[in-house]
């Protein structure tokens, strides 16, 4: 953590304030890189960490559209940001049911961390299934792909803006003595037009857009489907919605740069209409318990509480519980899932077709 503060006051006092967008990257890239930040004892908590059955539903959903699209072969089964490795694993166990997809898949993994993909081979070795890791979702080649990506779109950077008497000025990351601190470019984004309340945020996910379109343009041109399951809203909207968790407890975000986990919320619509710019469909959005529920959920819970121990059992109903949760910070409505297809794909379990994105 000295290493990386340090490094970012001696940037600044050379260089004058960065953008968000890219205090976000290097704390994001820093924090992946040293630790293993899932499960009790790291920062936060992910679906396929609290249950199998979420992983399992995501492999069912997988079959389904494998087949829908004619059975390929080969196929690219591929997971953005796949953290230890837990949902691919239980997604390949789930896929058992139709053998030939073991022999038409080949898991290809998008991480950058050393450490966690060593994690991943240990975890997805014993299933047999022919895997590469890759930096970018570019470098996987080419082909007919199935993809996955839980918790991945909020820990990319986003630009911010707030609106002043001037106009739409840029979020920055300055110094206060040896402090980190939040101040505003002086000069107004132009391109922004005029704000029409002071004091609102405006957050610009460029990563995020781009990402989606390099992913529309593959399945438009390869076939195949995505699946996209994170906490966000479905804009436009205003706020700032950066947020930092250390030991699943929130923190102040400029605090200790790089040993938290740093994210914001996921504009759906942004993602969506990204997405639209190229020749594929859109399917969602819909809150992830729904999603699950209609996947069979509960049934997948009973079958497994069938040959459960009292305690066993009980473990279920809690995860069960807290997959589908509704309210506003309940994981079952929080989190959203949308999917996109190759032109041809009409229907997808779960979601249906989304044809507006105003």
């Amino acid at each position: 953590m000295k290493r990386l503060a340090n490094t970012m006051r001696e940037m600044i006092a050379q260089e004058g304030p960065i953008t968000v967008e890219r205090y976000m990257s290097l704390c994001v890239r820093h924090y992946y890189a040293t630790r293993d930040p899932l499960g009790a004892a790291g920062d936060f908590t992910t679906a396929p960490e609290i249950s199998q059955m979420f992983g399992e539903l995501i492999g069912l959903w997988m079959l389904e559209v494998w087949n829908a699209m004619g059975r390929p072969a080969p196929c690219r089964l591929v997971e953005l940001g796949p953290g230890r490795g837990t949902l691919m694993a239980d997604l390949l166990r789930a896929t058992r049911l139709l053998p030939d997809f073991k022999a038409a898949a080949s898991v290809h993994l998008v991480e950058t961390s050393t450490s966690l993909r060593q994690r991943q081979q240990a975890m997805l070795a014993p299933l047999g299934f022919s895997v590469e890791w890759h930096d970018r979702l570019e470098d996987v080649p080419p082909g007919p792909t199935l993809l996955v990506a839980n918790e991945f779109f909020d820990a990319l950077p986003v630009r911010q803006f707030v609106a002043t008497e001037r106009g739409w000025c840029e979020r920055l990351v300055g110094l206060e003595g040896e402090c980190l601190i939040f101040g505003l470019r002086p000069e107004p984004e132009q391109a922004l037009g005029n704000p029409l309340r002071l004091g609102d945020v405006l957050e610009w996910p460029a990563a995020s857009v781009d990402l989606m379109g390099s992913l529309a343009r593959r399945l438009a041109l390869d076939t195949g489907a995505a699946l996209i399951v994170d906490y966000g809203y479905w804009g436009p909207a205003f706020g700032n919605t950066l947020q930092a968790v250390k030991k699943h407890a929130p923190v102040d975000p400029l605090d200790e740069p790089g040993e938290a986990d740093l994210t914001t919320h996921v504009d759906f619509q942004r993602l969506a209409h990204a997405a639209s710019q190229q020749n594929v469909r859109l399917h969602g959005m819909v809150p992830q318990g729904s999603f699950l529920e209609i996947l069979g959920l509960g049934a997948r819970a009973s079958a497994l509480k069938a040959r459960a121990t009292p305690a066993q059992a009980d473990e279920i109903d809690k995860a069960l519980a807290r997959l589908t949760e509704r309210g506003p910070k309940g994981m079952g409505e929080l989190f959203k899932v949308i999917a996109l297809t190759h032109e041809g794909l009409e229907a997808v379990p779960g979601l249906p077709a989304l044809s507006s994105f105003s």
